[in-house]
């Protein structure tokens, strides 16, 4: 006698159509609770005072402002972390970020058709940015960025800087001319 096997068959493909849309879902449904999430899913930050898309935008724009290919998102994200607290301390810097984010997306929209996030060449990006470089908006944000990434401490490391040196004796010595690249 033949046992029928009467269980659903999933092919593979079915099977990813499915996942792929429940992670969709789910990464809908958490960035409409308030948090940002990586492409990859390795990093999360929970956004308290400004909009989810607003923030994702804000980390891209860090990135483009500051490329370094050998950071990884999460210091970008540590970086603009600190313009939600801001943003709830004072509504006037929420106004600055919402408006600057929402007219950068505007640009965007009108000379590529799509929002800046989603402006798929980080030429075209900084084209845009470079259009509004002059703006207070633009000037707030690439100034906190560049004490916000180069002054912490977790990324030196990834660009040979070995830290102060006065606690360890001075350049002098611990080998201030041993360059060899020179």
């Amino acid at each position: 006698m033949r046992v029928l096997d009467k269980r659903e068959k999933v092919s593979r493909r079915g099977f990813l159509k499915r996942s792929g849309a429940a992670a969709v879902g789910l990464i809908g449904l958490s960035a409409g609770a308030g948090m940002v999430t990586g492409p990859n899913g390795a990093w999360a930050l929970e956004v308290k005072n400004l909009k989810p898309e607003t923030m994702a935008t804000l980390i891209q724009m860090a990135r483009d402002i500051y490329p370094h290919d050998r950071l990884s998102d999460k210091y970008y994200v540590a970086a603009v972390s600190g313009y939600d607290a801001q943003a709830g301390d004072d509504a006037g810097v929420k106004d600055m970020i919402e408006g600057g984010i929402g007219a950068l997306d505007t640009m965007a929209m009108a000379q590529h058709g799509v929002g800046y996030m989603k402006v798929g060449w980080e030429e075209d990006r900084v084209a845009l940015l470079k259009q509004i470089e002059d703006g207070g908006f633009f000037q707030t944000i690439r100034g906190g960025l560049v004490v916000s990434i180069y002054n912490n401490p977790e990324v030196w490391p990834l660009f040979g800087y070995e830290g102060a040196s006065a606690e360890k004796g001075g350049y002098i010595a611990r080998g201030f001319d041993d360059i060899d690249w020179l």
